[in-house]
This record gives C-alpha cells, sequence and structure tokens, in this order.
C-alpha cells in the first residue's frame, strides 16, 4: 500500500499530480475552516475533480495576475496544476504550483498588410 493511500486526504497534494501539469477548471473559491485548529484557509474546488486544493499566498497570486484579486471572477476560469520544488522551513519540499495557461497568439502578420502571414523564426536564441 502506498502511504498515500493509508492516509487520505480532501485535498491535492503533489503527489496526486505524479509529475505531470493537470488543467483544471475553477468552479468554487471559498474559505473554509481547516485542520485541527480551525485555521481559516482559501480553498478551489474544481469541476469534475474530487479533490479540492488549499491556496496558499503564492497561488492565489498567481492566479490572481492572469484573472484579478476577486476570486468570485474565478470561478470558470482554467489553471494548471502542477509539482514543484519549494523551500519550506529551510528544505525543499515537492508542492503543488499553478499557472494559467499560454493564450493562443495571434497570427504574426506583416506591417502594412494585415492579410500576409510573416515568419519571425530568425535564429534568435532566446
Amino acid at each position: 500500500m502506498h502511504i498515500d493511500q493509508a492516509f487520505p486526504s480532501n485535498f491535492i497534494k503533489a503527489s496526486d499530480l505524479q509529475g505531470r501539469e493537470i488543467p483544471v477548471i475553477i468552479s468554487s473559491a471559498d474559505v473554509e475552516k481547516i485542520g485541527n485548529n480551525n485555521e481559516q484557509k482559501l480553498v478551489l474546488k474544481f469541476q469534475g475533480k474530487s479533490k479540492g486544493m488549499i491556496c496558499n499566498r503564492t497561488n492565489a497570486n498567481r492566479i490572481a495576475y492572469s484573472y484579478g484579486n476577486d476570486t468570485d471572477g474565478w470561478i470558470g476560469k482554467e489553471i494548471i496544476l502542477y509539482p514543484d520544488m519549494v523551500d519550506f522551513q529551510g528544505r525543499m519540499v515537492e508542492a503543488v504550483r499553478v499557472k494559467a495557461p499560454v493564450k493562443a497568439a495571434a497570427p504574426k502578420r506583416v506591417a502594412g498588410n494585415a492579410s500576409t502571414p510573416v515568419d519571425l523564426d530568425d535564429e534568435i536564441p532566446f
């Protein structure tokens, strides 16, 4: 038995992601009492997912950067969950991080001719 099976949780852990990026749609963003001390934390829930995510300040700021500071505006928006190594209390641990999906870029055009596509691959190394 894997240790995560012995201690099930209602919240996503980095190990649940199995090293992959997982796109999700936010279905709710509510403050809930968590743990034995009933500390209030922001909890995100996702469409079609059974586990929620306790949203720390870093992840909240990342979502707010893309979708605004009002958590009500996050509902229905897509984010990507991914595992990352973070410094926690002086040691490296795996954590869940979030990012906004990459938006499709508009077609590149030649100045003065809006219908002509441009290939800007000029071998610049960045």
